[in-house]
């Protein structure tokens, strides 16, 4: 009796996970699966967990990694739009947004998936390319580059693609991996920027002469200031010592030995205004003065 309910449980267990393995499946947190009913996509699952089918052949489960997929396409030539060559190479990163849409476009292969977005790639890369110049690409101003907003245009391209088609697919990011100039491009790109730096030089040098031959007028016309000014304030002072040579003058005349006498006297005061020691020649003036002075006087 035991031995049947023991054979019974271990039954019973088996049709259980049979069953679970017919009706029921698992998406992982890095998946996302279709399921199709006789071949024909009718749900999308993005969220892991556990969903229930319906067993084979009515209902079909296929899984993909929903995780970033990164690619790059062949390096290439393509024509700028002021036609020189560019050997270019983008790479991309993509990743499932709709396996409903996408299965029934690739048949589940996401290498054909690549494949035709490699294709699309180089035909947004092609059209872009060509509406722009060499200088958007090659130039000696930084501020004239244009990559992000070249970038930014490829990806447009190629996302608006896959929208109006549906694949399924969404792009993360696009970028250029290598630009690259033709050897018969190269001299005539260093030539022209060459010429671009030279012109630059001549601008600063030119500028630089017009402010330094500014600064020099503005220099000259202050110095010609100061000099006018103190001309004038010289001017003005002989005057007024001429005005008043003229009113003592006069009187100097009167007494010419007096007048010389009291200049000597005040050039004396002037000189010893302030408590010093003075080495002197006593015939020079107006030290003369202390010439044949008693020896008792005192001189200091």
């Amino acid at each position: 009796m035991k031995q049947n309910l023991l054979t019974i449980v271990i039954g019973a267990v088996l049709v259980i996970i049979f069953a679970l393995l017919l009706f029921v499946f698992q998406v992982r947190q890095s998946e996302i699966a279709v399921v199709t009913t006789f071949g024909k996509p009718v749900q999308n699952i993005t969220e892991p967990g556990a969903y229930f089918k319906w067993p084979w052949p009515i209902q079909n489960v296929y899984k993909f990694d929903k995780r970033i997929q990164n690619f790059e396409d062949k390096f290439s030539q393509t024509l700028t739009a002021d036609n020189n060559n560019l050997i270019v190479t983008i790479f991309t990163g993509w990743e499932i947004s709709d396996a409903k849409e996408f299965y029934p476009k690739f048949l589940g292969s996401v290498p054909a998936a690549q494949r035709a977005l490699e294709s699309m790639m180089r035909n947004a890369k092609n059209a872009v390319i060509a509406s722009h110049n060499l200088s958007d690409f090659v130039n000696s101003d930084p501020q004239q580059l244009k990559f992000d907003a070249i970038e930014g245009e490829i990806k447009a391209e190629v996302q608006a693609e896959l929208s109006t088609n549906n694949y399924g697919i969404q792009l993360d990011f696009l970028a250029f991996k290598k630009i690259e100039l033709p050897e018969s491009v190269s001299a005539t790109v260093f030539s022209r920027m060459t010429a671009e730096r030279q012109q630059i030089i001549s601008s600063l040098q030119f500028a630089g002469d017009a402010e330094s031959n500014n600064i020099a007028s503005a220099a000259d016309r202050l110095a010609a200031g100061v000099v006018n000014n103190a001309l004038a304030d010289a001017t003005r002072i002989r005057g007024e010592g001429e005005a008043a040579a003229a009113q003592v003058l006069p009187v100097f005349q009167q007494n010419p030995e007096l007048a010389n006498y009291l200049l000597r006297i005040d050039a004396l005061k002037q000189s010893l205004n302030q408590r010093s020691t003075l080495i002197f020649d006593e015939r020079t003036p107006p030290f003369d003065l202390f010439q044949n002075l008693p020896k008792n006087s005192p001189t200091n």
